[in-house]
């Protein structure tokens, strides 16, 4: 009696039922229907298997083939990828026309497209991870090819210098054949030779992130904030000016007119580093809201995958994952259609590890090939009405190390970026402080320290003069809520659309809180020789104000001509 073969039993949405799959791995792929619709196993039950269906599974219908592929799903990954647009599946999407057809057999990297490939010499042995050669792919980033991880031995063969597919065999290492391009699960993270502590800063070259809320490479930040607060467009600013080496861009079920705006802008940024288009060391994945639910829940793994790629290369990548909301979304719509039973608000029971394992993914490292590089994190939140004890942000607070939170009144006061000095905080800003201090600049950790303690009394202060009004006030905390106005107005403040200020640099950064302690200083030592805090609040503290536009970003040095601007203003009140 022959054995039969799998076919759907039931399809429930994207989730399909299959008997008769005997012999398959939880995580499998499998192509299901006469379409071959790719899918993934997400449940066992004997010989019976749950699949989750990465397309359109209309036309599906109980007794349709279902063939087992005997692999995880797994991302291609190579020279190619730079500049692509690719769906969750890492599917290229950028030149399939105007319409993807359901089943459609899209590829990551044209297995037509030739690549310069130019070997390295005098290479008998190899491991995991060491360098064979360099390609030829982009002006912005040096492309190495590396030992795929699991492969060595004996260098039999290496190919010379010349153009190759990613499918064509570059060396031969212990047997096996070793191409451009290898496959590798998304699931699993790519081997490291060790975790290293995460110290050195990465720069945004916002104000608001590296004085107050600072990031280390390798670290993750979570950046929740309701509708309209800012998000994307603070994740595009840091994208185009972070001092990262590539930028992986995961649009994960935005709707489809804002994912359709970062694939307008994205091309249309420069970047700062070479002149030349962003895209050139950006990888951009988008899934819109209205794609497959379930290449949603695949894309931040893809994502992750492509950013370890080019981590084992020795590059620092920051991966900006927005929104990890609309993720989340996916895997409670999935376990709702699995009948697995509803913790908070409906999601799944395991969320707060499926959130762990994603960030968990960032780290800096040594690389099996010796270098160090990272991989930063940067995933955005959406709660619902702004609620920052909803499931998503309350467990993404935990796991994360920084929260930028975006602030709605600040947004719709105008004040760029929205970040809420409140709501905010940073695990990282001991590390990042020590680094300063080895790099000569003592001063950065009680600047930081000093502004937070002027924000946070302002912000009472301020709540009880509404109550008594500011002239009830002490003279000294009338000064304090003047601080807090220079610190907000002239530091945190930052615009995104002026060429001057859209980035500052670390030492202009460094210049300006200086420039603004330096004043609130002078102000409370009038204040203490006996000037009124009428007299000091009446002064014109504009040059103050406009210091961030009016000197050029590299030029810290002109911050001193604006002090000496205003101190005669303060020295007439003695």
């Amino acid at each position: 009696m022959g054995v039969s073969a799998p076919r759907i039993r039931r399809v429930n949405g994207p989730v399909v039922e299959v008997d008769d799959l005997a012999g398959v791995s939880m995580l499998e792929l499998v192509e299901v229907g006469d379409q071959g619709l790719p899918g993934e196993v997400i449940a066992l039950d004997g010989d019976r298997a749950t699949v989750q269906v990465y397309e359109y599974t209309g036309g599906l219908q109980p007794g349709g083939p279902v063939h087992a592929s005997g692999v995880p799903l797994s991302a291609e990954l190579g020279p190619g990828l730079l500049g692509g647009v690719f769906d969750g599946m890492l599917r290229r999407l950028d030149g399939a026309g105007d319409w993807i057809h359901v089943g459609a057999g899209l590829t990551t990297i044209a297995p037509d497209r030739c690549f310069s490939f130019e070997p390295v010499a005098d290479l008998a042995g190899a491991e995991p991870g060491t360098l064979l050669g360099l390609v030829d792919e982009t002006v912005a980033l040096e492309h190495r090819v590396l030992v795929p991880p699991g492969v060595r031995g004996d260098v039999e063969w290496l190919a010379p210098a010349g153009s190759y597919t990613v499918h064509e065999p570059v060396a031969r290492i212990g047997g096996n054949d070793v191409c451009l391009a290898h496959r590798w699960p998304v699931r699993r993270p790519r081997p490291v030779a060790a975790r290293l502590p995460a110290s050195a800063p990465l720069t945004t070259g916002q104000r608001a992130l590296d004085l107050l809320f600072p990031i280390a490479r390798g670290s993750t930040a979570a950046v929740p904030g309701g509708f309209g607060t800012g998000k994307t467009v603070l994740l595009q600013q840091i994208a185009k000016w972070c001092d990262a080496d590539v930028i992986v861009y995961v649009g994960c079920g935005e709707r489809g007119n804002e994912m359709a705006d970062v694939l307008h802008e994205l091309p249309r940024l420069e970047d700062p580093r070479t002149g030349r288009p962003l895209m050139e060391r950006t990888v951009l994945i988008a899934n819109t809201s209205n794609m497959p639910v379930l290449a949603r829940e695949a894309s931040i793994h893809t994502g992750v995958t492509v950013a370890e790629f080019f981590r084992d290369m020795g590059h620092d990548v920051v991966l900006i994952a927005d929104s990890t909301s609309r993720w989340a979304e996916a895997l409670r719509e999935v376990a709702s259609r699995t009948d697995q039973l509803p913790a908070e608000e409906g999601y799944p029971a395991g969320l707060a590890s499926a959130i762990a394992s994603f960030y968990e993914r960032a780290g800096s490292v040594r690389t099996l090939g010796g270098a160090e590089s990272s991989v930063t994190i940067l995933g955005a939140v959406s709660p619902p009405g702004g609620d920052l004890t909803e499931p998503v942000s309350a467990h993404t607070r935990r796991f994360t190390r920084c929260t930028w939170a975006l602030d709605r009144d600040l947004a719709y006061a105008r004040h760029y970026p929205a970040v809420s000095w409140r709501e905010s905080f940073s695990r990282d800003a001991e590390a990042v402080g020590a680094w300063h201090f080895l790099q000569h600049e003592p001063a950065w950790r009680e600047q930081r320290e000093r502004a937070l303690t002027l924000l946070a009394e302002a912000d009472r202060l301020e709540s009880i003069a509404q109550l008594v009004g500011a002239g009830s006030l002490p003279d000294s905390e009338r000064i304090t809520l003047v601080a807090g106005h220079l610190i907000r107005e002239g530091i945190l403040q930052q615009s995104s659309l002026s060429e001057n200020d859209a980035y500052c640099e670390p030492a202009k950064q460094s210049a300006l809180l200086a420039l603004v302690l330096r004043v609130i200083d002078r102000c409370l030592e009038l204040s203490d020789h006996g000037v009124p805090a009428a007299a000091i609040e009446e002064i014109d503290f504009s040059p103050v104000l406009r210091a961030r536009d009016a000197t050029a970003p590299g030029a810290a040095s002109e911050v001193e001509e604006i002090y000496a601007e205003i101190a005669p203003r303060l020295g007439a009140l003695e």
